[in-house]
């Protein structure tokens, strides 16, 4: 029997961004598509979205992004029965999993650490865990690969700021494991990519935060945002790059952005 690709997306958000814009665009080219987040409405909601465009996708929320909850609900993913009979092979998943704490160095707290460091690092840790334990498994596909492991970065991943110590910590933590995955399992055809997304994402958040004509002048300039359909087809692009030329590191700005 033959097998379905399989994408698990990690971060959704309000299904405006990043996480749900590859989900929509991969389940165009036949993935199935599992959806982790911690929001169990935006979850259900893009997942019937994707369901009534013919995808097969499914919500798994979690209440945390901890090594713990993310190790299980990854069990969980890959126990479920889909619609459809054919088997599942995971192709591609992605940390899209981020925690906003910025602030004056002197106000960061021993919480505030701890929360960049658990979500990015420590649950991203337990996803990688999973993900390249379930693609040693796979067979070399048609461009020599076993499968793609996706990490979003930022700005922060690559320089730290002021008010962002904290959260360029976890950012400059997941950034080094996935360079340390792609230099230890690309000997194994497992491809890992790295994408520091430089700029703003044109998002429901990212607009609300630029009210009245400021923020309709901003959306209606592709010049000075990014747009998270073409950030998700950058993804696609990395998952179906041959072995002879592998990214591990790509980063995405808008045209006219400052850097």
């Amino acid at each position: 029997m033959s097998t379905r690709p399989l994408l698990i997306v990690a971060g959704i958000g309000n299904g405006t961004g990043t996480g749900a814009a590859t989900a929509r665009v991969f389940s165009k080219q036949g993935y199935r598509v599992a959806l982790i987040a911690r929001n169990a409405e935006y979850l259900k909601n893009l997942a019937d979205e994707l369901t009534s465009a013919g995808a097969e996708a499914a919500a798994f929320p979690v209440s945390e992004y901890t090594y713990e909850a993310i190790s299980n609900i990854w069990d969980t993913i890959m126990q479920h029965r889909w619609q459809s009979k054919e088997p599942s092979e995971l192709r591609v998943a992605l940390w899209n999993v981020g925690v906003n704490v910025f602030g004056s160095f002197l106000n960061i707290t021993e919480k505030d650490i701890q929360a960049s460091l658990e979500v990015h690092v420590t649950a991203g840790f337990a996803f990688s865990r999973k993900a390249v334990l379930a693609l040693k498994e796979n067979a070399l596909d048609a461009n020599g690969s076993r499968g793609t492991i996706l990490f979003t970065g930022a700005t922060a991943s690559v320089r730290g700021n002021v008010f962002t110590s904290a959260f360029a910590a976890g950012k400059f933590g997941i950034r080094a494991l996935s360079q340390s995955l792609a230099k230890e399992f690309g000997k194994e055809n497992i491809h890992v990519a790295h994408v520091i997304i430089d700029g703003s994402i044109l998002t429901d958040l990212s607009l609300s935060r630029r009210p009245g004509e400021v923020g309709e002048s901003w959306k209606a300039n592709p010049d000075v945002h990014l747009n998270a359909e073409s950030i998700a087809k950058s993804y696609l692009y990395l998952a179906q790059q041959d072995r002879s030329a592998w990214t591990w590191e790509l980063d995405l700005r808008p045209a006219h952005e400052k850097w």
